[in-house]
């Protein structure tokens, strides 16, 4: 596996990431081919979690969201017996 897939099993966009953060990427990627993708995840847990919240992988790499808006989820009705 590579960093690449990785990240995009993370939900990482490694191509913003890569083009934002291009030392803290190649110091990460470098880690990640010396040791297990797991040991990685848990030596680098809270580091992962702020990069996916920085570049989701619905992000393009100039920092626009992909694709169209979630659409809103309808609200259950209740009918309330009438006395």
């Amino acid at each position: 596996m590579t960093f690449e897939e990785y990240c995009q099993q993370k939900k990482i966009n490694a191509s913003a990431f890569k083009k934002a953060e291009p030392e803290q990427f190649s110091n990460l990627k470098s880690l990640f081919e010396q040791i297990h993708p797991e040991s990685f995840t848990a030596q680098k847990l809270f580091l992962i979690n702020n990069i996916r919240r920085t570049y989701p992988v619905g992000q393009s790499d100039a920092g626009e969201e992909v694709g169209a808006a979630r659409p809103k989820r309808a609200k259950p009705k209740i009918n309330i017996p009438k006395k």
